[in-house]
């Protein structure tokens, strides 16, 4: 048994540790590449956008990069304590938040060209 775990925890097959740590990293490199954009947005590319737009955009983007990196930590180790435990997992809603939020950041960019 390793340290920190609760007596009676059962082990986890190592794939399945390994699959939530790849999941793990595939939401930080999704933060990581919103970031990038938020940072493009703002500072880098020449939209000929307002101000207004262009700093929605931005917020929106870096906003998203902060919950994705808050929540894959936690989503990392609650998934590790439930397979550990050996209970059953629930649907995520960072899937859901992060196509909304990614979908609303393309209408921005779409009337941020039309107006």
């Amino acid at each position: 048994m390793g340290v920190g775990e609760p007596e009676g925890d059962e082990a986890v097959d190592y794939r399945f540790t390994l699959a939530n740590e790849r999941t793990f990293l595939a939401w930080i490199r999704t933060a990581l590449a919103l970031l990038a954009g938020a940072v493009a947005v703002l500072h880098l590319l020449p939209l000929g956008w307002g101000e207004v737009p262009r700093t929605v955009v931005g917020l929106l983007l870096a906003g998203l990069a902060g919950v994705v990196t808050v929540y894959a930590p936690l989503r990392w180790y609650r998934v590790q304590r439930i397979m550990r435990r050996g209970g059953t997992l629930r649907m995520s809603v960072l899937p859901l938040i992060a196509a909304f939020a990614v979908g609303l950041v393309c209408l921005v960019v779409l009337l941020g060209n039309l107006l």
